[in-house]
Parts: structure tokens; sequence; C-alpha cells
């Protein structure tokens, strides 16, 4: 009987369960075994392994979070790391892998195939910056996670004529921060892709204060040169904004909520599809959404690219600020 394993790695995203889940039921239904790694590459590298049933992966579509666990693993980025692991699956007799994760992790996987070992990716990041894919499971549920706060943040801020600052996440890749500025109605956004000034920050502040506006919104990307604590510490008790200033920065919030119906869909879809490409004899490839399909990407163009975000739509914000 063919066996194989599925593990979640990188930083979790909701809807990972419900990739898990399939992945579980449909190797199963193909007349697999199907092993659940615990903790993501360190796991690998330990032989932390447990067999999943049917039972095993009940409950879990609408949990966010990962039931397998996650890590970041530098042991894994060795070379005396990864043939750790590759002994472990040879131990377990594991004939294929299924790594559900972002950009290290799919860099991870292609490290693996290039040893010899049968892997295929499945997209999940709430970053949304995996080549292969116009978007990773998590990203919708992050983004109205992101969203609601501001739109409850807005509220409070017109109550008491404040400016008010939000931080997402994103360390090298502002799509949060620009579809939940967008979205959200924010007067300026902060992104790590487009350098900015302090000084441009506060002539849309100002700018919005003198057209009577109840508030003004600033929502930044964590890893932009002028984060949110940046910007309050720069602006403390500059009365010439206009608004009082506040910050919050949303954080881990943003991760750990329930997976929306497109979140569980989109894992349910990949998480199938990378059971049928294992099937038909296929592997190196990451599974990700493209005009609303499920298309496969080579692991070796997911490795050597990270996706660029479209500043077109900054142009956009932009005008609606008005």
């Amino acid at each position: 009987m063919k066996k194989i394993a599925v593990l979640t790695s990188g930083g979790d995203a909701p809807g990972m369960n419900a990739a898990i889940r399939a992945v579980t039921r449909c190797g199963i239904a193909a007349g697999w075994k199907v092993i659940g790694v615990n903790h993501g590459y360190t796991g690998l590298i330990n032989g932390d392994f447990r067999l999943l049933g049917p039972r095993d992966v009940s409950g879990i579509i609408q949990a966010g979070g990962t039931m397998l666990g996650s890590s970041r693993s530098l042991e894994f980025e060795t070379e005396a790391g990864r043939q750790q692991a590759l002994s472990k699956l040879k131990d377990q007799e594991i004939d294929a892998l299924v790594v559900i994760g972002g950009n290290g992790s799919q860099i991870g996987a292609h490290l693996l195939h290039q040893a010899g070992f049968p892997v295929v990716g499945v997209a999940s990041t709430i970053d949304n910056d995996l080549y292969g894919t116009d978007q990773s499971i998590g990203v919708d549920t992050a983004l109205n996670i992101a969203l609601e706060a501001i739109d409850r943040l807005k509220v409070t801020a017109s109550s008491h004529q404040r400016a008010h600052i939000v931080e997402v996440m994103g360390r090298h890749q502002g799509y949060l921060a620009l579809m939940a500025g967008i979205a959200g109605g924010a007067e300026y956004v902060v992104l790590p892709e487009i350098g900015t000034s302090p000084e441009h920050i506060a002539e849309a502040i100002k700018t919005s204060y003198h057209r009577g506006k109840s508030h003004c919104l600033i929502v930044v990307a964590e890893g932009a040169h002028w984060n949110a604590q940046k910007l309050l510490h720069h602006f403390n008790n500059n009365t010439e904004l206009g608004f009082s200033l506040r910050a919050t920065i949303l954080g881990h919030v943003q991760r750990g909520g329930a997976p929306t119906a497109f979140d569980r869909l989109l894992a349910t879809r990949t998480g199938a599809a990378a059971v049928t490409e294992l099937e038909n004899g296929q592997a190196g490839l990451l599974l990700g959404l493209s005009c609303g399909e499920i298309k496969a990407t080579p692991l070796e163009a997911v490795a050597g690219n990270r996706k660029q975000l479209d500043l077109s739509l900054l142009e956009i914000a932009a005008k609606l600020a008005g």
C-alpha cells in the first residue's frame, strides 16, 4: 500500500486544517495510508509521525491554526538536516510528501524534490507573496479580520476626532496592508515596497483634518520602514496634525481566526489536487489558484521567484483617499 505524509510549515494560516483534512481523506480514498508529521520540518527531522484516519481530521475544517503544529527549522536548512529528514521518511517507508506552507516551506519542498524524493506543495501564507498562486490559503481570513478591526477603530476614531495608525502583518510584502487600506477606506497606505517619509504621511493627516473629516486612517505593513511604533514616536505631541494620533498593532490576531468559506474551499481544492497529482505520478509541483482554477507550478519556479505586488492598486488607493 502506498504511504504519503503531510506537514504544515512556517507561519500558520487559517485554512491549513482544511488542507490537512483534504489530503488525508482524499489519500485514504485513493487506498493509501496517510501519515501526519508533527511540527513541520523539525518533526520530519525527528521522525515525529502519526497515522491519520478519517476520524482524526473530523471537526477541524472550521478551526484556525494547524492540528499538526508548525515550526521554522534552521536545522532543515543544512544538508545534514535534510539528509536526516530523508532517512526518517525512508525508515517509515513513506513514498511521497505534501508540504502546506509559504515561501520558505516550498523552498524546503524543492530541496527535497531535488534530492529525489517526491514532494507536492500546497500554497498557504497570509502574506500572499508566494509565486504560482493568485491567492494562498489564509489570505482571505486574515484580510477580513484586519478589516473588522479597521471598521471598529474608525468608529471610535470618528467619535474622538482622531487619526489612527493600524499596523497589519507583512514583513516583506504589503499585500494585506494595501488591500485592507483600499477596502477599509484608508487615507494613506505604507508599504515595504515603496519608500515614504513621515512628512508625506503628515500631509495626508493634515489634509484630512482641513477637509473636515471626522477621522483619518493610516494602514501600515509591519515590514515598512516607517511602521506604527516609529510613526507614533515621530509624531508624538505634534499639534500641527490637527487630529490626535493613536496606533494599533494587530499582530498575530490576524492568523488566529476561523477560516472563511473561501479559505476552506481553497484549502480543500488544493489539498485534493495535491493527492491527484501524486496519483498521476507527478511531483515537484506547487498547487495554487490561477484565474479561479487550481493549477500546478513547478517548485523550481516557485523557489526562484517571489510574487510582486501590483503597485497600480496603490494609485487607486491614493485617488480614493480624497
